[in-house]
């Protein structure tokens, strides 16, 4: 049996005895790319940790409006899971496999008993949910406070992942941004007539990376445009 708590530095200092129940009772499931794994309305029946691909969690308004809240990446689990699981309470976003996902799944009821019988399960957990409380903060204070087209200029930089193209359409954009799709489209509008960032339907190829990067680097606080 591989001993899958070897990748999360938290699990791996349990002793051997608590290693063993996680692995005995858990399961580690394989879910394609796509698939919604939780959503609005429905309880966690079980902790998952990701051992490979990602995750992404967004939340969608009353109005219909999207936004990324995280991405849970391989050796990290889902603070919203985690929250949920806690306080016994039913999802309020969604999960979605952006890629193909392997993951370890701790049932709810070996959750809760290793959260009240074992310090170190604790610390494990509550350190991984301040972490992403804290990315979460600063999700909110980039939407309240920073300009838009640095925020997209990032955005821009960290989804082509080298590449230097984006699959992804302005209304995805949008929502990673937390904003509306025609401002993002006519952000991107600008940025093309700048020269920085040619487009097809659903492609974004990043023409000058030096430029998209110059407007990234700058301070992001200010009035937007």
């Amino acid at each position: 049996m591989d001993d899958w708590t070897l990748q999360f530095p938290g699990l791996s200092r349990l002793g051997s005895d608590l290693r063993k129940v996680l692995l005995t009772q858990s399961a580690v499931v394989s879910v394609p790319a796509g698939t919604v794994i939780f959503g609005p309305g429905k309880p966690p029946e079980h902790l998952l940790l990701l051992l490979d691909g990602r995750v992404r969690v967004q939340q969608t308004s009353d109005e219909g409006r999207e936004i990324v809240l995280y991405r849970v990446a391989a050796g990290e689990s889902c603070v919203m899971t985690t929250a949920c699981l806690l306080a016994h309470e039913a999802y309020s976003a969604e999960g979605i496999a952006e890629t193909d996902i392997r993951a370890a799944a701790i049932p709810r009821a070996l959750f809760d008993d290793l959260a009240s019988r074992s310090v170190d399960f604790r610390t494990f957990i509550f350190t991984a949910y301040a972490r992403r409380m804290s990315d979460l903060f600063m999700v909110i204070e980039e939407i309240a406070f920073q300009r838009l087209d640095i925020r997209l200029a990032q955005k821009l930089i960290e989804l082509a992942r080298d590449t230097g193209q984006i699959r992804a359409t302005h209304q995805q954009m949008a929502a990673e941004l937390g904003t509306a799709r025609e401002v993002i489209s006519r952000q991107l509008g600008e940025f093309q007539r700048r020269g920085w960032i040619g487009q097809a339907r659903g492609v974004i190829d990043l023409l000058d990376i030096a430029g998209i990067e110059r407007l990234a680097a700058q301070d992001g606080s200010g009035s937007r445009p």
